[in-house]
């Protein structure tokens, strides 16, 4: 491992512009479960089928109570950065990273300190009124939920969505063209704690793969190993600050 990293590290101080690319993997480690692994979300108590858009659409209270229990599934406790979050927030802020893509809706990048963040599937952290578009932070608004008050509502009395992408959603068009971007400009590409198996974040190591040096982070194999000039199946907790500590 020590000679992968030593060729990462010499391709990040060369590089005009390194990304990195993050999945479930990442925030595991943080108490999260991730959604398909054999004891993930989708595969122990709930039906993703419970969470597309037609369903709260037509039956927004029913929607909202299966996410709420979601919602404590997913966040058992007090839920904080790890030294993965911590060491891509650090290399960003030495100007090593210019900027983290993820997958993932938990906000521990942001809290960490990553600023350049372009969330795929929003943020869980935050709702959005279907009818004035304004967005605030969701805590207040499990609160009026157990509460009793279903389905919430904004003050404009628009209807209140949880501000990530449902199932039969698509991403926001502007994070994911400038993702695309990013990811065929960058030099370096570091794709971090995911299966890449869910498209269209899955084809960003294979647009990057095209003129960047493609790193593959993930304790498990995944479709991209055979192209990427390095792969490590690493905790990537310990991976990230030992190579933060080698910039």
């Amino acid at each position: 491992m020590d000679d992968a990293i030593s060729r990462l590290t010499r391709a990040i101080r060369d590089a005009d512009s390194t990304t990195a690319l993050t999945g479930a993997g990442v925030s595991t480690a943080s108490g999260i479960p991730d959604f398909r692994g054999e004891d993930g979300i989708w595969n122990a108590a709930f039906d993703p089928a419970d969470f597309r858009i037609e369903r709260f659409l037509s039956d927004p209270a029913g929607f909202w109570k299966d996410r709420l229990e979601l919602h404590e599934a997913m966040f058992p406790g007090d839920i904080e950065p790890n030294p993965a979050h911590e060491a891509l927030a650090t290399m960003e802020l030495r100007g090593q990273l210019d900027a983290v893509i993820t997958q993932n809706t938990d906000g521990l990048h942001q809290e960490a300190g990553s600023r350049e963040l372009f969330e795929l599937h929003g943020n869980a952290r935050r709702v959005v009124c279907m009818d004035c578009g304004g967005k605030t932070m969701s805590e207040p608004v499990r609160k009026r939920l157990r509460d009793g008050e279903c389905p919430p509502r904004c003050d404009c009395d628009g209807l209140l969505k949880p501000d990530v992408v449902l199932f039969g959603e698509s991403m926001p068009e502007a994070i994911l063209a400038e993702s695309q971007r990013r990811a065929r400009n960058s030099d370096v590409f570091l794709s971090v704690g995911s299966s890449l198996a869910v498209e269209p974040a899955a084809s960003l190591p294979k647009a990057a793969a095209r003129n960047a040096f493609l790193v593959v982070c993930n304790l498990d194999s995944t479709p991209h190993d055979g192209r990427a000039d390095v792969v490590f199946h690493e905790d990537v907790t310990e991976l990230l600050p030992a190579l933060a500590a080698r910039l």
